[in-house]
């Protein structure tokens, strides 16, 4: 395999896109099952996108390591300490950003910190990678794996042992909304379920580092592969095949006495889709990085998958807070619509106005015209992430 990994650059940037996919809808109310996430238990294909993103960084973790492990305590502090703290605080100011609202008398306000969102996506994927690099720097790369075992284990019992004795994974049963809520507190919590809960909250955060861990071993066992030999490399890929197989089966072994759940990130959850992280990675791999077959003619489409996943990962994160930040700013510019029975103005925005107008319209099928609304925004920024790749333009943190 080469120096860098074209299958992990494409998995990470195919989760992007993705990622951007199911975050755009034309309406909420209007999904395809698979585009939605699973109510409480279970897994859909959507719950399937942060887990692969966390996984794909504990992969390239690994492959920063040997500068990264041999770097003196001060430096390595350094450089830890200050990816996280940057990439949590673009996480907090996607939060708080457009960092005003429209008030109830239609004039606008600035937004209240203290109901600021303090945790979410970016800031999970910075303490999770954060803590990952940090266990391997105490304890070693090679023990990435039991790591990862001992914080899963570590994690059941907690829940066993503080959650309600009746049902311990359910919204109100789960401990770590008593601690999110204790350090935290409650008004800086999501309330998407109609109660102050936090699926990217502290708790929950232990197995999402165990997912990096994991990552971190399968990017090693990668990276030893690259010795040159397709030998060493498809040893790497049957290896990890394995790998994937003793997760997917312990996973749903386990889901008996703890549910797959994204919300609460259970064991199960972080089982299984690492299995289909790594199924998804090694097939890859096995397409795109083993010598035998990296100068074989690849079909059309491969090649395109291949170069969209290739443009995305390389500005990642710049991609995923500019799909955040628009939709926000636009909703600021608002105008009336219509008025309801009750005489109250209703407004609508940019975004509101092209799904009303423009895609709602096209098909009889309200959930087809919005997933055609996420569609097109996701090909907007897949125009802008070829033309700064064309122009060599990428952001990193």
């Amino acid at each position: 395999m080469r120096e860098r990994l074209l299958s992990l650059d494409v998995l990470r940037g195919l989760t992007v896109a993705l990622m951007i996919l199911v975050n755009n809808p034309g309406s909420w109310a209007h999904l395809y099952p698979p585009l939605a996430h699973a109510a409480w238990h279970g897994c859909t294909p959507t719950d399937l996108v942060f887990p692969f993103f966390l996984f794909t960084t504990g992969a390239a973790l690994a492959w920063i390591w040997p500068g990264l492990g041999r770097a003196r305590p001060g430096a390595f502090a350094a450089r830890v300490g200050r990816r996280v703290l940057v990439v949590f605080a673009i996480g907090l100011l996607l939060n708080a950003s457009p960092f005003v609202r429209w008030g109830p008398e239609g004039d606008l306000v600035w937004r209240s910190l203290e109901q600021l969102r303090l945790m979410g996506v970016l800031q999970r994927i910075a303490l999770a990678w954060g803590l990952a690099a940090l266990a391997l720097r105490l304890c070693g790369e090679r023990q990435a794996l039991p790591l990862a075992g001992l914080l899963l284990l570590v994690y059941w019992a907690a829940c066993v042992a503080w959650g309600a004795p009746a049902d311990p994974y359910s919204l109100p049963g789960w401990f770590g909304t008593a601690l999110d809520r204790a350090v935290l507190g409650a008004g800086h919590l999501y309330r998407g379920e109609g109660v102050p809960f936090d699926p990217e909250g502290l708790a929950s955060t232990v197995p999402a580092v165990a997912q990096v861990l994991l990552g971190a071993h399968v990017g090693r066992v990668l990276r030893a592969g690259q010795a040159g030999s397709s030998i060493d490399a498809e040893a790497a890929w049957r290896s990890l095949l394995g790998l994937a197989l003793a997760c997917g089966a312990l996973g749903w072994l386990w889901s008996y006495a703890m549910p797959v759940n994204k919300k609460i990130w259970t064991g199960p959850f972080v089982l299984l889709t690492t299995a289909a992280a790594v199924c998804v990675l090694i097939a890859l791999v096995a397409r795109l990085d083993l010598p035998a077959q990296r100068h074989r003619p690849r079909p059309r489409l491969l090649q395109a998958v291949t170069r969209l996943g290739e443009v995305f990962g390389r500005n990642a994160l710049f991609i995923f807070v500019l799909s955040g930040l628009v939709p926000r700013v636009l909703q600021l510019l608002r105008w009336p619509r219509a008025t309801d029975a009750s005489g109250r103005v209703l407004h609508t925005h940019p975004g509101d106005w092209v799904w009303r107008t423009v895609f709602e319209p096209l098909t009889a099928d309200p959930r087809l015209a919005s997933l055609l609304f996420a569609v097109a925004q996701l090909s907007g920024y897949a125009a802008l992430a070829f033309w700064m790749d064309r122009r060599r333009l990428y952001i990193h943190v």
